[in-house]
């Protein structure tokens, strides 16, 4: 007999996989692992900045804590990356799939439905009670 998997199973599982992938971009941003050289100053503009928010914001993510503020921040984050690095940065190459971009834009679109769901009943914000829990 098949039981069905819960919408929060699920929930939790998009969640958690999308910040284990993100954290390896920043990881390999910041400590060269994954086979890419590391960028030399963490606070280099854009690549030392992306790799902060790609690197510490995914721990968050993963770990279900303050998630709608960090997933804004990220939905932000990659909708400036696709239209500064791949769409502008391509002579304006509308299909991302030629421009580069269908990463950022798939990223994007999760981190949107994180910012408006949150983070689901499978995250530290909803086992610890108290005040400014997120539902």
């Amino acid at each position: 007999m098949n039981a069905p998997v819960s919408k929060e199973t699920t929930h939790a599982i998009l969640r958690v996989t999308a910040g284990l992938m993100l954290w390896q971009h920043g990881a390999q941003k910041l400590l060269g692992m994954f086979g890419r050289e590391a960028v030399g100053n963490w606070f280099s503009w854009p690549v030392g900045i992306a790799g902060i928010i790609e690197f510490f914001l995914p721990i968050l993510i993963i770990l279900g804590v303050r998630t709608r503020w960090v997933a804004f921040i990220l939905t932000g984050h990659f909708a400036v990356v696709y239209w500064w690095r791949h769409f502008f940065a391509r002579e304006m190459e509308f299909w991302p799939i030629v421009n580069g971009g269908e990463l950022a834009i798939l990223y994007c679109a999760i981190f949107l439905f994180l910012w408006t769901t949150g983070n689901g009943k499978f995250s530290l914000d909803h086992m610890v009670p108290g005040p400014g829990r997120e539902e």
